[in-house]
């Protein structure tokens, strides 16, 4: 009875995870612009809010904080974290890194999403 008291414990200090995948080459850049910044506190917050032309917005930026409710994943020392009202919209996207001639930045890829606008910039 106390090991399952114990295991209970051990439960509930956990973070929750989230089902959002981080390239390998996303991940190197998500180092490589830490790096630059001399910082090893931040983590890469990725979040859905209201906003664009299509209803909803991804945000993609560093914090050092983490809320109560949000979900962490490691990718080989990169923690990605997602606010717990952003989780079911991000379930099963793919976060990948381009850098060509014609884009360079961030992409996610949403199974979850409807549709999108011209720009790319925003989904329902």
């Amino acid at each position: 009875m106390t090991a399952a008291t114990n295991d209970t414990t051990a439960d509930s200090t956990e973070l929750p995870t989230h089902e959002v995948q981080l390239s390998e080459v996303a991940a190197g850049k998500v180092r490589s612009l830490l790096e630059q910044e001399g910082r090893t506190d931040l983590r890469l917050r990725v979040a859905v809010q209201p906003g664009g032309c299509s209803g909803l917005i991804y945000q993609l930026y560093f914090d050092e904080r983490l809320l109560d409710g949000d979900a962490v994943r490691d990718f080989d020392g990169v923690e990605v974290v997602v606010d717990k009202m952003s989780v079911p919209y991000l379930n099963g996207a793919s976060i990948d890194f381009e850098d060509t001639i014609s884009k360079q930045g961030f992409t996610i890829d949403n199974p979850n999403a409807g549709g999108s606008c011209a720009c790319g910039d925003s989904f329902h």
